[in-house]
């Protein structure tokens, strides 16, 4: 995803989403939940709760796309444990994520064949 969009912001809903639900069921729950502007060109990111598979919204100036992405094998490190609903990611805390890595902590997703030093 890195290089395709430039948003403004990037937020990550941290309860789990019904992965049913596609562009209008995801925009609607950030409209119903939230007080964030759905036409900012922001990137919205959900998971399931199996947290294998990421759903990213977002506004492109001529209408909403959707971007998404599953696991093989791992899990995402989805946070969880914070107090705020919407939690604001950077540009680099969204690639590690994307990437296998916490964004809370920073240690590594267990990753077969892989290892990181």
């Amino acid at each position: 995803m890195k290089g395709l969009i430039n948003p403004p912001a990037i937020y990550l809903y941290r309860h789990f989403v019904d992965f049913r639900k596609s562009i209008n069921g995801l925009a609607a729950l950030v409209e119903s939940e939230t007080t964030l502007a759905l036409d900012s060109g922001a990137l919205f990111l959900f998971t399931n709760k199996q947290r294998d598979k990421i759903k990213i919204l977002y506004w492109d100036t001529t209408g909403f796309a959707l971007w998404y992405k599953r696991l093989e094998k791992d899990k995402f490190k989805w946070p969880v444990r914070e107090n705020n609903q919407v939690m604001t990611l950077t540009q680099t805390e969204l690639d590690r994520l994307l990437s296998g890595f916490t964004i809370i902590g920073h240690k590594p997703v267990e990753i077969h064949d892989f290892t990181i030093n």
